[in-house]
Order: structure tokens, then C-alpha cells, then sequence
């Protein structure tokens, strides 16, 4: 038996799924995030967790992942990446020795610093194509949604001190 012939109509329909949509825009935001931080060597995720950091100093390894919502595994390959570049450092908390917690060295201060105006770029660049009340409008969109299906992620996001 032939398998059955795949219509334009099929082809319209998937890529008109949320999902396929919000996976292509994920793809095209971190294309355009590392283009505008190619010379600092900065990923989107790496970003992230210095901006939470230094907001946070001495955060818990597991209370930065859900602050980011990445899972464990995610968090530990990123900040292993940032402490071989001398950007955070890791050590035994203070409240508890048997956790983890991660601060910015001066290296990890200066290059987030010298990463605003690149990263405002990126940020400028991707909403480009939508006038201020549609970004506002997506931005609610995308918080509606990530809220009212918290409870189906992977990984937990709770913002730090939430």
C-alpha cells in the first residue's frame, strides 16, 4: 500500500502550529542574539545566567536553573563553559555546604557589561518586523501562554526570591 501523498494543505497546517512557530522564532532569536554577541563569544543561555547572577550573587546552582527555567543538566553545562572562561566562579554555600552557589567573577562583571548594548541590538533587530503595540501584544502573548502552562514544562521557572 502507498503511503498517502503529503498536501500543501498538510504542509499549511503544520507550519502554522504554535509549536513549529515558537521553535522557528526560538531558532531565528538565538541566530540573531550570538550574530550581535559573535565577538564577545556569547550564547543566549550564557547571557541569561550572567544577567541572573548579577542580580543574584552567590545563587544556588539549582535555584539559578529554575530562575531560567532550564533543567540541571542544561545549567551545569553552561556554567561549566562560563567557569573555564573565568566568568563565574562556584563554591560550597554559606548556609549549606552541600550546595553549590555561583557568582560573577570581575571577568563575568565586564563582559555582561560589555554585552548590554550588543544584546539590546539583538533585542531591537528581533522585534523589528512589529510596531510597539504588537510587541507589547506578543510579550503578553508569550507570558499568557509560558503562565497558564507552567505546570507542563520540563523545567520549573521560579524567579529568584518568587
Amino acid at each position: 500500500m502507498a503511503a498517502p501523498k503529503k498536501t500543501p494543505d498538510r504542509l499549511a497546517r503544520l507550519y502554522a502550529r504554535p509549536g513549529f512557530l515558537l521553535r522557528r522564532a526560538h531558532q531565528i532569536s538565538a541566530a540573531v542574539f550570538e550574530d550581535a554577541c559573535r565577538d564577545l563569544g556569547l550564547t543566549p543561555a550564557q547571557f541569561g545566567v550572567l544577567t541572573v547572577l548579577q542580580s543574584h550573587p552567590g545563587l544556588g546552582q539549582s535555584s539559578l536553573a529554575r530562575a531560567l527555567g532550564f533543567d540541571k543538566v542544561t545549567v551545569l553545562r553552561v556554567l561549566r563553559g562560563l567557569q573555564a572562561r573565568g566568568l563565574v566562579a562556584r563554591g560550597p554555600a554559606q548556609d549549606n555546604r552541600r550546595n553549590v552557589s555561583v557568582s560573577l567573577t570581575p571577568e563575568g562583571v565586564s563582559l555582561l557589561r560589555a554585552a548590554q548594548r550588543p544584546a539590546e541590538r539583538a533585542y531591537q533587530r528581533l522585534m523589528a518586523p512589529l510596531d510597539e503595540a504588537q510587541r507589547a501584544t506578543l510579550i503578553d502573548l508569550l507570558q499568557l501562554l509560558t503562565g497558564e502552562l507552567e505546570d507542563e514544562a520540563r523545567a520549573a521557572f521560579v524567579p529568584p526570591g518568587a
